[in-house]
């Protein structure tokens, strides 16, 4: 058994949300399981909303929900996620156990791409926190967007930015033999890249999952 097992089954499992644990484990059903928020994750986005006192927030890739009933059980009961995904189907596989926590009605769902829906929010800018898990070769587009849309003190957090560790792999690591593992990686290098010297942030690059980047605005 690994560090990374014995740490989950003794201070993030225990604490798991009833309802998360039945997505989550509604989700390794999934042929693309792969794509699910880790536990851990969810256990600190959760924190983060709740010190943060989130009330709007985005969600862009949803996928089975995961992070997204994560954050609805967090937010106050008035308060309203937008969420945005190209794949409504994967969404309503974990609908059902979103409707039976009863925090549905927090979350406004919309089926697309994401960039339009974006733009069109630009003179919004008042969200407590953007949260990215979607098609990574668009993170820097994403990037130039939420920027705009995420308050001052605001937090961003982008998942997957160690890229099962290729970010630090040689150019023979067997993962980088898989295709969509190959394909993402340069964009992954270069998102991480514009993130660290990007003057309107800070940054706090973890080791959690598959890599988080926390991104707070500061102008």
């Amino acid at each position: 058994m690994n560090f990374i097992s014995i740490y989950l089954k003794t201070s993030v499992y225990p604490r798991e949300p009833q309802y998360l644990k039945e997505l989550r484990q509604l989700t390794t059903k999934h042929p693309w399981n792969v794509m699910a928020t880790p536990a851990d994750e969810g256990q600190l986005l959760s924190m983060l909303l709740k010190l943060i006192n989130a009330k709007n927030t985005i969600e862009i890739g949803v996928y089975t929900g995961y992070s997204l009933l994560t954050t609805a059980l967090a937010l106050p009961h008035d308060r309203k996620i937008l969420a945005v995904d190209i794949n409504r189907e994967d969404y309503e596989l974990g609908l059902p156990i979103i409707k039976k926590a009863g925090v549905a009605h927090k979350i406004d769902f919309r089926e697309g791409p994401a960039l339009p829906l974006l733009d069109q929010l630009i003179q919004d800018g008042a969200y407590d926190l953007v949260f990215v898990d979607a098609d990574k070769d668009n993170y820097l587009n994403y990037h130039k967007r939420v920027i705009e849309l995420v308050r001052v003190g605001g937090l961003i957090g982008y998942e997957n930015t160690l890229w099962c560790g290729t970010v630090v792999a040689p150019p023979d690591h067997p993962l980088l033999q898989l295709d969509h593992v190959k394909h993402c990686r340069p964009f992954v290098l270069e998102f991480n890249k514009a993130l660290a010297i990007d003057p309107r942030i800070e940054i706090c690059h973890l080791s959690i999952g598959d890599g988080i980047t926390l991104c707070r605005r500061i102008s």
